[in-house]
């Protein structure tokens, strides 16, 4: 599916439209239509920890956001080997409004519990018998 931008991913302004691909039941790949960069691996926030946020006003209206729209949330990981080293920013998650075909990066300022890079393997089940 294709979205245009409506607030830049930071580092990208130049970019003004992204394709969002399902690679499984969490991870999405989200690349640049009209070029290779950028390209990013995401993951669904909601299958690793709580997470709730709020979408702030100026960005309901960019993504012409009321009560009944369909909405997806992902974070940004960079990959890493082993993939339990890898790391998420849970501090600027992407919005993206399904009905509208928009979306858009925001950065979340209170809530302290949410980092910039945080370890994937934290929210891994523990092995019990290691």
């Amino acid at each position: 599916m294709i979205f245009d931008l409506k607030a830049p991913i930071f580092g990208f302004d130049s970019t003004t439209q992204l394709e969002l691909k399902k690679i499984d039941d969490i991870f999405m790949r989200l690349q640049s239509v009209d070029a290779n960069e950028p390209s990013f691996t995401l993951v669904n926030p909601f299958v690793l920890r709580d997470y709730e946020f709020d979408i702030p006003s100026v960005l309901q209206k960019k993504l012409e956001i009321d009560e009944n729209s369909n909405l997806l949330v992902f974070n940004i990981v960079m990959i890493q080997k082993p993939i339990e080293n890898s790391t998420i920013n849970f501090v600027a998650p992407l919005i993206f409004n399904t009905d509208t075909k928009t979306m858009a990066q925001m950065i979340i300022n209170d809530k302290p519990e949410y980092g910039v890079t945080e370890v994937i393997a934290s929210f891994l089940p523990k092995d019990e018998d290691a």
